[in-house]
């Protein structure tokens, strides 16, 4: 039953991506020291198509950085 699911999952994906671009972006977090006994989770955020790079401390503000770079992204491939 999984493997059917999963088989039929996977090609509607593959048939919805036909149409549109992808974008490939790398996250890389690390947890950081801030003061005695204190840390916080930090991440930086690369779209590999254009090397944009963005940083984030809370994960939050993630999703918003995906967004913000797609956009920017549209914006460079009209003005080309």
């Amino acid at each position: 039953m999984f493997k059917d699911t999963f088989k039929k999952g996977r090609m509607s994906m593959e048939k919805s991506n036909v149409c549109r671009r992808s974008h490939l972006f790398t996250i890389r977090v690390w947890e950081e020291e801030i003061g005695s006994d204190q840390t916080e989770w930090r991440g930086k955020v690369q779209l590999l198509s254009s090397k944009e790079v963005r940083y984030f401390r809370e994960w939050a503000a993630l999703a918003p950085l995906l967004l913000l770079l797609l956009a920017e992204s549209e914006l460079d491939s009209r003005q080309s």
